[in-house]
């Protein structure tokens, strides 16, 4: 991939930033669980995980059907490279500065601080495969989360709509945990053994690798939180009578 596609790589997250936004629009009209109408502080959570929803849903199959579609490309992680892998990398940096900006203008940076960071982590991460043209099949392995991410956003809405069945949550919870498990630590597992093994620590290497540890660091805290709310709650801390209203992480 050389410099000619910078332009339209550029032109393509514009675009997908612009359909993030239309996404935002449209979920304005539809109908929301009385849970959420009769607290006016959960709607913009509730919008924001709709298209969060969205995006994760089609990132997570797009990014399966890709690596399934060409899986020689994970004999090269650093130079192996796709049309579909490079437009779905353009993709989901859309959605990460939709989604930043959307925290931003709401005035919701303190509560969803953790989202910040990590999308401008995956953020400066992507614009770098896009200018370089290295490194984009790790990206579509990290990508791979997205699938997780279905059923992470969907506990969340479950949890926000006081949906009345118990049956739903419940059989959600062990998917969930089963998705966390497949499509979250254990492509970051073999990502970040990858990169210690077989990846020179300078340049965009060196970048990556910080970005892929400190990323190691937060998804372990978020499966601890996941552990500790689903499956052992007794364990919770500082949890009652908390407010989580505004708040877009998992924290309860």
């Amino acid at each position: 991939m050389g410099p000619g596609w910078r332009a339209p790589s550029a032109a393509l997250v514009g675009g997908s930033v612009a359909l993030f936004g239309a996404l935002r629009r449209a979920a304005l009209v539809l109908p929301r669980p009385a849970a959420v109408r009769n607290r006016p502080g959960r709607v913009w959570r509730w919008l924001n995980l709709l298209v969060s929803f969205a995006h994760s849903v089609l990132a997570g199959l797009w990014a399966l059907f890709s690596l399934w579609q060409s899986p020689e490309l994970l004999s090269d992680i650093q130079d192996g490279y796709s049309v579909s892998g490079h437009l779905l990398v353009c993709f989901s940096s859309g959605y990460f500065i939709h989604d930043s900006l959307d925290i931003i203008f709401n005035q919701q940076s303190r509560s969803s601080w953790e989202y910040l960071v990590h999308h401008a982590m995956a953020i400066s991460a992507f614009v770098s495969l896009i200018i370089t043209g290295r490194f984009l099949v790790a990206a579509m392995l990290l990508l791979l989360v997205e699938v997780s991410n279905i059923f992470l956003t969907a506990r969340m809405l479950l949890k926000m709509s006081n949906v009345p069945s118990p049956a739903l949550y419940e059989a959600n919870k062990y998917i969930n945990l089963v998705m966390y498990f497949a499509f979250r630590l254990a492509p970051q597992a073999y990502l970040t053994w990858y990169f210690v093994r077989y990846v020179e620590v300078q340049g965009q290497g060196a970048f990556l690798m910080a970005n892929l540890l400190l990323l190691d660091a937060m998804i372990l805290m978020y499966f601890s939180r996941l552990l500790r709310s689903d499956f052992f709650p007794s364990l919770r801390k500082g949890a009652v009578g908390r407010d989580v209203d505004g708040e877009k992480f998992l924290i309860d």
